[in-house]
């Protein structure tokens, strides 16, 4: 047993740590989540700022947007040029997938300041890809509706998972020149 666990030591620190980082932020944003209804910022502060700038983009592109509390449910209402286009929702926020690449990141430390510092370039590269992910396919609904589910449900995933499957391969690709 002990020689499989020497074996294997690095995967099971790699899985272990993983798992602990992921449980940890994943039940703080739970706790922040649970504390964070307000009338102000609806339904949450990260989400109704993902909301804002998402609608400031469309804007900024040229379309007319408005953007509502949804009277029935936990997200606000965008819409494009008087058109309702998309809600958006505590999922598009992208902290399910900021918590995923922090905790990945984490599995393969490289020491404090390195992994803090990737951390916060991939936080924010993702949140900001996220906003403009959101815009677009806000634009893109409102252009062409007949695409809905291609765009929601294929194009746009693809593009943040994407995106940060790429940073954890550059993260890895370092990690093991750092290690070689």
């Amino acid at each position: 047993m002990f020689k499989i666990v020497g074996k294997y030591k690095s995967v099971i620190l790699f899985i272990l740590t993983f798992l602990g980082v992921y449980v940890v932020l994943s039940l703080l944003y739970g706790f922040y989540l649970s504390g964070s209804a307000s009338s102000s910022y609806y339904p949450d502060y990260i989400t109704h700022q993902v909301a804002l700038q998402s609608a400031w983009l469309v804007e900024f592109f040229g379309y007319a947007t408005q953007l509502a509390p949804h009277p029935e449910e936990a997200s606000m209402v965008l819409g494009v040029e008087n058109v309702y286009v998309a809600r958006v929702v505590e999922g598009c926020n992208a902290m399910s997938v900021i918590i995923l690449f922090v905790a990945f990141v984490m599995a393969f430390f490289q020491g404090w300041q390195r992994t803090i510092l990737f951390i916060l370039g991939g936080v924010i590269l993702i949140y900001v890809v996220n906003i403009l992910r959101i815009a677009l396919l806000s634009i893109g609904l409102y252009r062409f509706p007949e695409a809905q589910n291609l765009l929601h449900d294929i194009v746009f995933p693809a593009i943040i998972y994407g995106q940060v499957v790429l940073l954890w391969l550059l993260w890895v690709r370092n990690f093991k020149k750092q290690a070689g």
